[in-house]
């Protein structure tokens, strides 16, 4: 769903949805990566990044995506504006 879906409060279709919930099990399956490691990763890069930048957990999308021949995990961390007087 992209910038502008969102925006206007357009859902997609079940077809859609159905899809990529099949493709997202065929690259997991494929990936040897269980929902739980990918889970404790997740709570990781949130650890590790909140010791430099103030991230938004609410927002933050992990996702594993296959292709040409290769297993992808694709990170999407909003980070929120700094607050004055933050050191790392």
């Amino acid at each position: 769903m992209g910038f502008w879906d969102k925006l206007l409060g357009r859902q997609p279709s079940s077809g859609k949805v159905a899809k990529d919930r099949l493709q997202l099990v065929l690259v997991h399956d494929r990936s040897g990566l269980s929902p739980e490691m990918i889970e404790q990763m997740r709570d990781e890069l949130i650890a590790v990044l909140s010791k430099y930048v103030e991230i938004n957990h609410e927002e933050m999308e992990i996702s594993l995506t296959q292709g040409r021949g290769q297993n992808k995990l694709i990170a999407n961390i909003p980070i929120r504006p700094p607050r004055v007087g933050r050191t790392p």
